[in-house]
């Protein structure tokens, strides 16, 4: 089998900032394989694992740690202080849920990461 047949399918995605329901035609990256799209804008969905608000660290970013806990995670969404009080449902609400993370893929240590600019970057979504 091939890592194309093995992308996950998303079958259904909501708008965080809004109710609107959109349909994403881009080809779903799964939270292992989004270091091999450095550089490159993409679609990055999986299995929140672990959210964290790291407070005392410079910026106050909050972490949606994908593809495994921290710290053996495998990608991460950073959503700057600012933009934090704007998700609805709350950044901790999404650990444990499906989502997609939209946005340019960058490489953090030996991870993938996408700063998330609004929270209309992350959308719910069924993932089979």
């Amino acid at each position: 089998m091939n890592a194309r047949s093995k992308t996950p399918r998303l079958l259904a995605a909501l708008l965080l900032a809004g109710s609107a329901t959109t349909a994403l035609a881009q080809e779903a990256i799964r939270p292992d394989q989004a270091v091999r799209f450095v550089g490159k804008s993409g679609m990055v969905c999986g299995k929140v694992e672990k959210t964290r608000y790291a407070e005392n660290s410079e910026g106050q970013p909050t972490f949606l740690y994908m593809g495994g806990a921290f710290p053996r995670h495998t990608f991460s969404a950073r959503i700057s202080n600012d933009q934090r009080d704007r998700f609805r449902p709350s950044p901790e609400e999404l650990e444990g849920r499906d989502v997609c993370i939209v946005g340019m893929i960058q490489r953090d240590a030996s991870r993938a990461e996408i700063a998330v600019s609004s929270p209309g970057d992350i959308k719910l979504a069924t993932i089979r």
